[in-house]
């Protein structure tokens, strides 16, 4: 399914609200780790009943065979829909109308579109030469050739080579005018950065395309740390000083559910239309995070014990 139309569908969860929610992976390195994904993992992952997953690209395409085959697998297994995320890295235009052509044929019909970050090792983005140097590029590529629903990513924050936050909104809003069909958003831990960006699109850009925040449950203070470094998203003093004073990751882990349920909930107050969760195939997390919320499915034995008690 189109997860464009996904987003208009009316999916009463809690307290008749509809809310789309959805689970990111990345490629397993081994065969033998996309194996433990699909036994393993994802059976419980897709207990919690989300509307998608998306699974990402490597830089330059490194991970272009792995991603596109997961993606598929899970629609052909769980019969959930799937998108593949796709970069501008180290890639021509030829081999991303390759990747295109593949994905179209395995049955995929959404890609996440991305510039994607520079190749290890180098500080700045440079495209192929006859690649693509921009997200807004690589959208109207994919709108102009393929029958595709169309993400993009946005940037609560303002993207770290931005001037200023304001001119990156200004490009997200492109992305959309490009044929962008949903935004998902980096990383971010304070509610009113994302609020203020939404009402910026809304009201200064008129954009009307579902604004979803991304929301990743640390794990490690070295990992959060390191993540939010790399993409120049902010934590709070609060936080900061909250990660000093645990001393083990399941601390940690369970302090990155508390956030993010915090502001999840924030969000879910705003009225955001879903939840796109940075799971990093995990379980736990994820899970927790969605129980708190009250988002996750009652089992079949939990919904016949209710209707029991109800008669």
């Amino acid at each position: 399914m189109r997860i464009a139309q996904l987003y208009q569908r009316t999916q009463p969860v809690v307290g008749g609200r509809a809310l789309t929610i959805s689970l990111e992976l990345f490629p397993p390195k081994t065969n033998e780790g996309e194996e433990t994904l699909f036994r393993d993992i994802l059976p419980q992952l897709v207990a919690l009943g989300p509307s998608f997953f998306s699974v990402t690209y490597g830089a330059g395409g490194g991970t272009r065979e792995r991603t596109l085959r997961i993606a598929s697998r899970i629609q052909q297994q769980f019969g959930i829909t799937s998108m593949a995320h796709l970069t501008c890295t180290g890639q021509s235009r030829q081999t991303i109308a390759a990747v295109l052509d593949e994905a179209q044929t395995l049955g995929l019909e959404n890609i996440l579109a991305l510039r994607g970050d520079p190749p290890r090792g180098q500080t700045q983005f440079s495209p192929e030469p006859d690649g693509f140097a921009h997200a807004t590029d690589l959208i109207r590529f994919i709108r102009s050739q393929y029958p595709f629903s169309v993400g993009a990513a946005f940037y609560p924050e303002g993207h770290q080579e931005a001037p200023d936050k304001y001119r990156d909104w200004d490009y997200a809003a492109m992305k959309v005018e490009a044929g962008a069909e949903f935004l998902i958003s980096q990383l971010f831990y304070v509610a009113e950065d994302f609020i203020d960006c939404v009402e910026y699109l809304r009201h200064k850009r008129g954009v009307n395309v579902p604004l979803v925040p991304g929301i990743l449950p640390f794990l490690s203070k070295e990992q959060i740390r390191r993540f939010t470094r790399m993409c120049g998203a902010k934590l709070p003093d609060t936080i900061n000083r909250r990660l000093d004073q645990l001393h083990d990751d399941e601390s940690v882990r369970r302090y990155g559910v508390e956030v993010c349920t915090e502001l999840s909930a924030k969000l879910l107050a705003y009225g955001v239309p879903g939840l796109h969760i940075y799971c990093l195939n995990r379980v736990e997390s994820a899970r927790e995070l969605l129980s708190n919320l009250g988002l996750v499915p009652v089992a079949r034995e939990d919904s016949a014990r209710q209707e029991k008690a109800a008669l």
